[in-house]
């Protein structure tokens, strides 16, 4: 641990997250490894721990496959290491392990990554919690389960919150933090000034809501695609067209309210709402999914394989990554770098 660490707990304070040395990620999933791969390009030394076979080979090469996107997006040691060459560089300052405890024993930060079952995240957010340093911050990847239920199971529940990434994780700004009812009010503060650092845009859900708040507003959206498909009223095709053709191409840049607000001109919002007033426009979504009976699970599977146009997997993640750095290198150009 590096003599600034040592000087802010002799001090008697929390670890500053500027200081933080050492961060842990426990799953080498899909979304560990481009944790992993963000801390690194950040350059912080990170250890792993994964107990599946053949995880650390997978793990440096995912690693191996996002410096040029965390280049492009301007993080330190990727840039570096992609400029120079210097890949086995930067890996140098990875560690990988079978077992949580000696992955998280030295931790600064934990970012948890396993599956989002929640029984299997109290499992190891309760390893975690008792062998990392009393100083560690622990933060969750999942996707919907509250904080509170996850630290439960914890002796340390203050230092537990949720850091809800989105996939691709390395790529994608977003990381919502979510803190439990018995998150320490520093813990928060720790939390959205750590993703900052490494050029995330972290937004702090200040209720905790199962779905908390990214994907409740894509759940909606997936509750219409499930009954259009259902009624045979649209193709998933067609679907995904109306909104990456449509709203989708607006949202991206600011968000369906104040895409809303301009819809009403000058009047605004409020303008807005006159011209749609919920009251007497008629209710065509609906609050639940239809039946997913075996034709509609087949329909949704056949139809999305067709959209592959025999690209493989690998292929339209590559065009994913490719769209989204073009979209968010042009976001800056237009609205500068804090954006």
């Amino acid at each position: 641990m590096g003599a600034s660490m040592d000087r802010t707990r002799q001090a008697g304070g929390r670890p500053d997250p500027a200081d933080v040395g050492l961060a842990a990620v426990v799953g080498a999933g899909l979304i560990g490894s481009r944790w992993t791969a963000l801390f690194l390009a950040a350059g912080l030394r990170v250890s792993v721990a994964d107990p599946a076979p053949g995880a650390e080979a997978r793990l440096r090469a995912d690693v191996s496959r996002c410096l040029p996107a965390l280049a492009r997006l301007g993080l330190p040691a990727a840039r570096d290491a992609s400029g120079n060459g210097r890949l086995d560089d930067l890996l140098t300052g990875l560690a990988f392990y079978s077992d949580i405890e000696p992955a998280v024993r030295d931790a600064d930060v934990v970012q948890e990554s396993v599956a989002d079952d929640e029984r299997l995240k109290r499992v190891v957010l309760a390893r975690i919690d008792a062998a990392c340093p009393g100083h560690a911050m622990i933060a969750s990847s999942t996707s919907g389960i509250v904080p509170t239920r996850l630290q439960a199971a914890c002796s340390h529940p203050e230092r537990v919150l949720v850091g809800h990434p989105f996939n691709p994780a390395h790529i994608v700004p977003l990381v919502e933090v979510v803190p439990g009812e018995a998150t320490a009010a520093d813990v928060v503060d720790r939390a959205l000034a750590f993703y900052r650092r490494l050029g995330k845009k972290p937004l702090l859900v200040r209720e905790e809501a199962p779905g908390f708040v990214s994907n409740r507003m894509q759940e909606a959206i997936w509750r219409e695609m499930f009954h259009l498909v259902d009624a045979g009223i649209a193709t998933t095709a067609e679907i995904d067209a109306a909104i990456s053709d449509g709203p989708g191409l607006r949202w991206a840049l600011y968000g369906p309210a104040f895409i809303y607000m301009l819809q009403g001109g000058r009047g605004g919002f409020a303008h807005a709402l006159e011209q749609f007033d919920p009251a007497v426009v008629a209710d065509c979504s609906h609050n639940t999914y239809p039946q997913i009976t075996p034709g509609l699970r087949q329909a949704l599977d056949e139809q999305t394989r067709a959209q592959a146009q025999g690209r493989t997997l690998e292929e339209w993640e590559a065009l994913r990554d490719e769209f989204l750095l073009r979209v968010i290198e042009l976001k800056r150009e237009l609205l500068g770098d804090d954006v």
